[in-house]
């Protein structure tokens, strides 16, 4: 007992520093903020004053925040769906042995590993001087407020199922072989045997892919602003971006603080349910 008392005591002690470092960068910041939401700080001056409630009443009624929260959720279900379909179907696709198949692993891939950035500029080439002339039209997806969100989706999709792919085909490897075996002596065909074993004993893979990607879509930022820094007009825009205007360019801490933790209690709560969700279905072999 003494023994695996100093064992986790020392675990601790390494700890420590990343502990000291989460709490300096992620707890304290977040606590701070939860003192400026009910202010009515600019973000600059040295003081401010309590507001109460106020902050929250306006983001409620504000109708500028309808058009970031249809974007959000657009993107958020969108990418969640594409990606996590796409990268299934791709992992039991080249969850075979044929000659090259390495090799199309590593192009599928191959976008995980190329900065943001550059996918963004890459695809708003795409967008703005091959898709008129294959198409025939004035303009790419993202110059066109109608069809902006499904053009950010679309980078993003091919940005990242190759990473989905890798997890599901990651979790094929450890559905026994026997099983498929003993199923097609039973007669099962290739439809019911993705039904009642691929996708039953794939459920880890479930819990941890579609909240990841749930989460981070509802988050979404970073594409919106390097594509397209939320336009045309405000027809890009997301939550994330709704929160970044209000924090900085507009000079709003304190209501751009409520907007943020708001945000972040939706996406906690959504996340939560959904891991719980396929976690409950999760099956044991």
């Amino acid at each position: 007992m003494k023994r695996l008392y100093k064992n986790n005591l020392v675990t601790f002690t390494f700890l420590i520093p990343a502990l000291l470092f989460f709490s300096l960068v992620v707890i304290f910041p977040f606590f701070r903020g939860l003192n400026i939401a009910f202010t009515n700080w600019d973000g600059i001056s040295p003081t401010y004053d309590y507001v109460g409630l106020r902050n929250l009443k306006l983001l409620f009624s504000d109708t500028d925040a309808i058009e970031p929260i249809k974007n959000t959720l657009f993107f958020a279900f969108s990418t969640t769906f594409l990606v996590n379909v796409l990268g299934l179907l791709l992992a039991v696709a080249l969850n075979t042995k044929f000659k090259g198949v390495n090799l199309l692993k590593t192009f599928i891939f191959m976008p995980m590993v190329i900065s943001l950035v550059l996918a963004s500029i890459i695809w708003r080439y795409i967008y703005s001087d091959i898709y008129p002339i294959l198409f025939h039209t004035d303009s790419g997806l993202l110059g066109n407020p109608s069809t902006v969100m499904l053009g950010i989706v679309i980078i993003a999709v091919w940005k990242e199922v190759g990473l989905a792919m890798v997890i599901y085909y990651a979790g094929l490897q450890t559905i026994p072989k026997d099983m498929y075996e003993s199923a097609r002596i039973d007669g099962a065909g290739i439809v019911q045997q993705f039904r009642s074993i691929t996708i039953p004993l794939l459920m880890p893979a479930f819990t941890y892919c579609i909240p990841l990607w749930l989460g981070t879509g509802l988050r979404q930022f970073d594409y919106s602003m390097v594509a397209t820094k939320g336009g045309p007009g405000t027809s890009s825009q997301t939550m994330a971006m709704y929160v970044y205007n209000y924090e900085f360019p507009y000079f709003k801490a304190g209501y751009g603080q409520m907007s943020a933790i708001v945000l972040f209690a939706f996406i906690l709560f959504i996340t939560v349910l959904v891991t719980r969700y396929f976690r409950r279905r999760e099956v044991e072999y």
